[in-house]
């Protein structure tokens, strides 16, 4: 009976010294390496990924305010790991804005805001162009603008997408925008709105000629551009002038299906991916508006799908383009969707024009550089690039802005 004891006691006593002794190297500098580790990923990359999976594991053990928002870790390390590609058009959507993303891309739609598609260049968040007949253009919001900050709300460092919610708010309320223009900031109130989005207008102009207008490439665009391009062609036009201005982009299926609209047989664009693989997209001959002459309208708000549409059109040599310097995004991205119902827009190649130009940061040059006039609320406003368009169509001398308005 007594051995039985002294055995209890010995056992107890061990099991004390145990918990002691672990709570003590819990504490202690030797903590991280762990007695029995955690499982980590086998295989080629295991040994790659050990340190993030140690790192999240000292987290969820180690950190002093628990318990640690799993979620946030993990959204935190996905958009870490995006950041160091180095690729402002390579983002991670959380559940909520991969949501409102969407349905911003459905077509014609309404949505709340001001009205302004942006993108992240490094840490500044930098507006590519104003939605026509919203309050971000009734402002005077141009692309190029540097948002610095939303209602006090510092938009330096932030996402696209991150910066895009931050404006965003219902129709009626003000939000107050840091505004930074050539080197110089200034605030402006834009009270936001509803924003009807129609990606497609077009109307006879003067003398005979047609005018299409489309303001980006969303999923309904081309039966619409369709639509509307009959009705155009059935009044006889002898020209066509299609407006690209402030037309940050869309889908990319949807821009080919377009551009076969005007070109004969042959290439509309090429892809370049990483391993070397290039694809190519082709238009087919045989449809309405392949051989009326034709004036491209860009400008610095004329982005991805637009420059893809316009350099198209200039490489088969069915029109020129008046205006200013594109955008200069030459790369593609894919729209993957994760299992917490956020996800990635990750760019998978860039894009050639049909003559193998890559556009990406330099943009499309136009055939005729045409300034705009400086907006002045007690004047009419003249689009001057549209009457050039006009007289180029006409026969007419095109006027074109002097080099030194480029270099001011």
């Amino acid at each position: 009976m007594k051995s039985r004891v002294l055995l209890l006691i010995v056992i107890l006593f061990a099991l004390f010294l145990a918990f002691n002794g672990g709570y003590v190297l819990a504490q202690s500098p030797l903590a991280p390496y762990h007695v029995f580790p955690a499982s980590f990923p086998t295989g080629e990359n295991g040994d790659l990924f050990a340190p993030f999976w140690e790192a999240v594991n000292l987290v969820e053990t180690r950190y002093y305010n628990q318990p640690v928002d799993q979620n946030a870790l993990v959204e935190g390390a996905i958009t870490g790991m995006l950041e160091t590609l180095d690729d402002p058009h390579t983002i991670y959507l959380s559940p909520e804005l991969e949501a409102a993303q969407r349905e911003e891309f459905e077509g014609d739609q309404e949505i709340q805001g001001i009205g302004a598609e942006v993108s992240q260049d490094g840490d500044n968040i930098v507006i590519v162009s104003p939605i026509d007949g919203s309050p971000a253009a009734a402002a005077g919001l141009r692309p190029g603008d540097i948002l610095r900050e939303a209602n006090g709300v510092d938009l330096t460092g932030m996402s696209a997408a991150e910066a895009a919610a931050v404006v965003r708010g219902p129709q009626g309320t003000d939000v107050i925008l840091l505004i930074e223009r050539d080197g110089e900031t200034f605030e402006v109130t834009v009270t936001r709105d509803v924003i009807k989005i129609k990606s497609v207008q077009g109307r006879m102009l003067d003398d005979n000629l047609a005018y299409l207008r489309i303001s980006q490439f969303g999923l309904q665009t081309d039966e619409d551009l369709d639509q509307t391009l009959k009705e155009l062609m059935a009044q006889n036009p002898v020209g066509l002038i299609l407006d690209l201005r402030l037309n940050p982009g869309g889908g990319l299926d949807t821009v080919v299906t377009i551009a076969d609209e005007f070109l004969p047989d042959g290439a509309v664009l090429y892809q370049e991916f990483g391993d070397e693989v290039e694809r190519e997209f082709t238009s087919k001959t045989g449809d309405i508006a392949e051989e009326i002459p034709m004036v491209v309208l860009i400008d610095e708000g004329s982005a991805s799908a637009s420059e893809v549409l316009a350099g198209a059109i200039r490489d088969h040599d069915r029109g020129v383009l008046i205006g200013h310097t594109s955008y200069g995004k030459g790369t593609v991205q894919s729209w993957l969707p994760l299992s917490n119902g956020g996800g990635l827009r990750l760019t998978i190649a860039r894009w050639l024009t049909p003559n193998h130009n890559w556009v990406n940061r330099e943009g499309l040059e136009p055939d005729y550089r045409v300034d705009l006039p400086e907006f002045d609320a007690s004047q009419e406003f003249v689009d001057t690039q549209l009457q050039a368009a006009i007289d180029y169509l006409l026969g007419k001398p095109v006027i074109e802005s002097p080099p030194a308005a480029e270099e001011s």
